[in-house]
């Protein structure tokens, strides 16, 4: 029962509502860059800068908008750091769905893009806004 109650304290909160539309309106964005650039570039290395373009554009809006905290050099370094693990899971999902599966390369990003929410949530929450630290507020 406590780990229902834990469940429900971090998952369903004002924070996590907003980070999963912040990560919507960045899922969207990390697509579209990513397969624009990828008329361009190879789908893989399309992919890469498509996600460190919406992960600044992420930054802004989860600072503004979510966690209301000033922006932020070192800040911004955390939430980066707190993406790397996204990063990790989100770069495995695109080489195994689009280059080893063969799915339309839309797929693997759109794929790739909602799979690592609920992971960086809680380090975002913890690492880079420590969520309750009055320094934040």
């Amino acid at each position: 029962m406590e780990f229902i109650k834990k469940i429900k304290e971090t998952f369903f909160t004002y924070n996590f509502i907003m980070f999963v539309i912040i990560g919507v309106i960045n899922t969207l964005n990390s697509v579209w860059i990513s397969y624009l650039l990828s008329l361009i570039f190879d789908a893989n290395l399309s992919f890469v800068i498509g996600y460190i373009i919406s992960l600044g554009i992420a930054y802004i809006l989860n600072s503004v908008f979510n966690f209301k905290t000033k922006l932020d050099f070192i800040r911004f370094i955390k939430f980066a750091v707190s993406y790397i693990p996204n990063f990790i899971i989100q770069n495995v999902v695109v080489i195994v769905v689009y280059n080893i599966l063969g799915f339309n390369k839309l797929i693997a990003y759109a794929l790739a893009a909602i799979i690592g929410i609920p992971v960086t949530f809680i380090i975002l929450k913890v690492f880079a806004f420590k969520v309750g630290d009055k320094k934040n507020e």
